[in-house]
């Protein structure tokens, strides 16, 4: 699929994961840096901690990315959103592309089994008149979603320096180069909530939008765009 997708010129690929918890502080990150004197940090933290939880969309064939943050909670609806930002920037560029191949690790916010995910990503197909394909790599097999090899360089980058403010870790994103490109960064202000599911008649209306693979129903899903007459 994913080979397919690189060679049509109508079809974009993406790789798409939210990042480890950064707890914002003057914190020892076992990094490097390349300063005179080594960086100051606390060896410990136990006192009160502030959080960002970082969200990524990786263009594999481009090396271009988008990184989207949060103070809030690691759901399906920030996943999303996340995504829709990202085509709101893209969008003028990618006036071509017609079809998403999203490559994902099956994880809980964003599993073929996750309503909450699926339904939102019905609701961006519709907004976005985009024919999307989530292909999803099994249990134990993220290592192989490119965007895991993005948050490896990212972590490297940034472990060297001080993240002790949401303006540090946000410069520090923006300023780490994958493949000479530097990524989009955004601050996501949404307060989300955990557990949101849909229930009922909903969930059959949304589980009618998808086309499941017969051989691997939960992790090769379509789903297409309602035409508008």
């Amino acid at each position: 699929m994913n080979a397919l997708a690189d060679t049509d010129g109508e079809t974009l690929r993406i790789s798409i994961d939210t990042k480890a918890t950064v707890n914002i502080g003057e914190y020892s990150r076992h990094g490097r840096s390349r300063c005179l004197e080594p960086v100051k940090a606390l060896d410990h933290d136990m006192q009160k901690k502030e959080k960002l939880i970082p969200g990524g969309i990786l263009e594999p064939v481009s090396g271009r990315a988008f990184l989207f943050f949060t103070g809030s909670y690691k759901t399906s609806d920030f996943m999303v959103d996340g995504l829709l930002l990202w085509w709101n920037e893209r969008k003028q560029e990618l006036s071509d592309i017609k079809r998403l191949v999203i490559n994902m690790d099956n994880g809980p916010e964003c599993s073929g089994r996750r309503t909450q995910f699926l339904h939102r990503m019905t609701e961006f197909a519709d907004a976005t008149g985009l024919n999307i394909h989530l292909v999803y790599y099994p249990p134990y097999h993220s290592k192989y979603n490119a965007i895991e090899r993005y948050w490896a360089g990212l972590e490297k980058s940034w472990n060297g320096y001080l993240l002790d403010t949401v303006e540090a870790v946000l410069n520090r994103a923006g300023n780490f180069a994958w493949r000479g490109l530097k990524a989009i960064v955004h601050m996501v202000e949404t307060s989300y909530e955990k557990g949101v599911k849909v229930c009922g008649k909903e969930k059959i209306k949304m589980e009618d939008r998808l086309k499941r693979s017969e051989r691997l129903p939960l992790y090769d899903i379509f789903i297409n765009p309602k035409l508008v007459y």
